[in-house]
Parts: structure tokens; C-alpha cells; sequence
């Protein structure tokens, strides 16, 4: 991966694709506490947030990112799950997508990840505007980025000369305070 957009695209494109009945894919930064402030959005979306958990240096500018992966299923219902609601069903829906977001990440690769594998799944709070469950992953993400950003280049105008002509005179400084 050459920049954390790669993989925030591919894991869109993922969901997109495997799953059509999710209509919004962003980035997380707490839209469900902010509803009347954000963009609108429609349900059900998700969003995806990264973090690292460990970073293992391969040399070269490149790190293997031990990276974990929120994925954020929101969905606005009014349906009740309760055992002999009747609309039952339409509300445990959200339970199914959860399900199949799970599976097309659980041990899966990716172009830009690999080992992907779910760590944890909670319920997190809506302010009651609608279901939102955390699924997150952990995958390990080898970071080019550096390298392919910062391009380590020769230019002899501006190198270095080391002189070797043994050790330079020492010069006696008085003492910074007199003993009494």
C-alpha cells in the first residue's frame, strides 16, 4: 500500500460490490452524535476508521502495520425485534448485514491487506436514532508510503569531506563557578 486511501477504496469497493444494499460508505468521525449537524446520509451505511495497533520496521522507509480496522453498520428502523412483533423480521435485517459484513472480511486478503480477521463486534451508542454496531478487524498493511513519498537522492555538490587530522587542540575554559 502506497497511501491509506488505497485500502479505505478497496475496502469501499468491497462492500459496495458484495453488499448493494448498503447505500453510504465514508469515513468515521462520529457522524450518528452529530446527525443534525453532518451531511445527510442515507441508511443503511457504514463507515470505516483505521488505527494501529503495532508497527514492525522491514527497512527501506516500509512498515508492516498491525492495523485494526472499525467498521461502523448504522441503520435508522422504527421496526421492533421484540419475539412476536410483526414486523420482526424487517427489523432483525440488520442483524443479517452484520452477519455478511463479517463474512466477506473474515479471512479474506486484499491488494492492500492481508489476514484480515474479526477481533471484536459491540453495539455502540446511537443517542437512540438507530442501530449501530462496531465490527472491527485486524489485518497486517505493509506501508510503502514513506518510501515511494520521500526519495532519497546523490547530490555530490553537497557531500560531506571528512578530514582526518587526528584529534582537535583542546582549548582550557574557566570554571563555571568557584569552590568556596
Amino acid at each position: 500500500m502506497q497511501y491509506w486511501t488505497e485500502l479505505y477504496k478497496e475496502i469501499a469497493e468491497r462492500i459496495t460490490g458484495k453488499m448493494p444494499e448498503i447505500v453510504w460508505i465514508d469515513l468515521w468521525h462520529d457522524q450518528i452524535s452529530f446527525l443534525t449537524e453532518e451531511l445527510p446520509f442515507d441508511t443503511p451505511a457504514v463507515f470505516i476508521s483505521f488505527s494501529t495497533v503495532a508497527l514492525d520496521d522491514r527497512g527501506g522507509l516500509v512498515q508492516d502495520c498491525d492495523t485494526q480496522i472499525d467498521m461502523f453498520l448504522f441503520h435508522e428502523t422504527f421496526s421492533d425485534t421484540y419475539a412476536t412483533s410483526g414486523n420482526q423480521d424487517r427489523a432483525l435485517d440488520f442483524l443479517n448485514t452484520l452477519t455478511r459484513l463479517h463474512a466477506i472480511f473474515h479471512g479474506k486478503n486484499g491488494t492492500n491487506y492481508s489476514g484480515m480477521r474479526r477481533v471484536d463486534m459491540r453495539r455502540e451508542e446511537s443517542g437512540g436514532s438507530g442501530n449501530l454496531y462496531r465490527i472491527s478487524f485486524q489485518c497486517v498493511v505493509t506501508d510503502y508510503s514513506a518510501q515511494d513519498i520521500f526519495i532519497e537522492t546523490e547530490d555530490p555538490a553537497r557531500e560531506l569531506e571528512v578530514e582526518k587530522d587526528g584529534v582537535p587542540a583542546r582549548t582550557e575554559m574557566p570554571p563555571l563557578y568557584e569552590a568556596g
